[in-house]
């Protein structure tokens, strides 16, 4: 399991991904998850990838090849990011068409998803989540975010913190945070944490960061958190305690032995 977050706010996009890879509780390794396909001037793509590793290695090495061989369709041919989004989920649909009845056969999990965020030159910034089977959604100024894998723990920072009109540098905190707050709760998510963030209009990525564990500044954000969390619960207004809201238990006193 993984945690990926894409983030669409007005300023810009980010995208984020842990690294931790999990086959069973003896077999623990590391993967990028989250990568840059940019072409400054022109677009700026980046990917995250979720699921059976296997079959998102597979995705990935056919995007290079497409791009190597210069195919009439690659993710600097298509005109926009939508035709993107379904290209990547043609090549997954491709690839489980193949794999599909052999790991089945062996009971082995074959679905995976994709995060796809950026611009492409002539369009708005987009953020789409590409499932297993092939089809796309679209983040809205209303849901800005999107995720994909080990998604719970991370889920309500971003709900009680993040709108569309949150600044990118914000974003970079919230993501770091909902990350970090995976991590805290599941170790099927782990370190190192890889983060992009692109601004609106900018054709080229101008912020990159990877974070190991024990790295200072991780520690700082989670121990200020922790902090700010335990202030904030003491500092609450105190309960009004109201027993006589609660209806009585049943009068057990007419009740005779059998």
């Amino acid at each position: 399991m993984t945690y990926c977050l894409g983030i669409h706010v007005r300023q810009g996009v980010l995208l984020a991904a842990d690294s931790r890879t999990n086959a069973g509780v003896d077999y623990i390794s590391r993967y990028r998850k989250l990568f840059d396909f940019s072409v400054p001037g022109d677009r700026a793509l980046m990917l995250c990838t979720s699921g059976n590793l296997s079959i998102t290695q597979a995705v990935m090495h056919t995007l290079d090849r497409d791009l190597v061989t210069d195919s009439e369709v690659n993710l600097y041919a298509l005109p926009t990011m939508y035709d993107i989004a379904r290209y990547i989920g043609t090549c997954i649909r491709n690839l489980q068409e193949i794999d599909r009845p052999w790991l089945q056969k062996d009971k082995i999990d074959f679905q995976c998803s994709f995060l796809l965020g950026g611009q492409v030159k002539g369009e708005a910034p987009q953020l789409y989540q590409i499932y297993s089977q092939g089809n796309c959604i679209r983040s809205t100024p209303e849901t800005p975010f999107l995720q994909i894998g080990e998604t719970k723990y991370g889920k309500p920072i971003l709900d009680r913190t993040l709108t569309y009109e949150s600044s990118i540098e914000d974003v970079a905190k919230y993501a770091l945070l909902s990350i970090d707050s995976t991590m805290r709760s599941n170790l099927s998510v782990g370190p190192p944490i890889n983060l992009i963030m692109y601004h609106t209009d900018s054709f080229q990525i101008g912020h990159k960061a990877r974070f190991i564990a024990g790295d200072p500044y991780l520690l700082k954000m989670r121990k200020h958190w922790e902090v700010a969390l335990r202030e904030a619960a003491a500092s609450m207004p105190e309960i009004e305690w109201n027993s006589s809201a609660l209806p009585d238990g049943p009068d057990l006193s007419d009740i005779s032995e059998p």
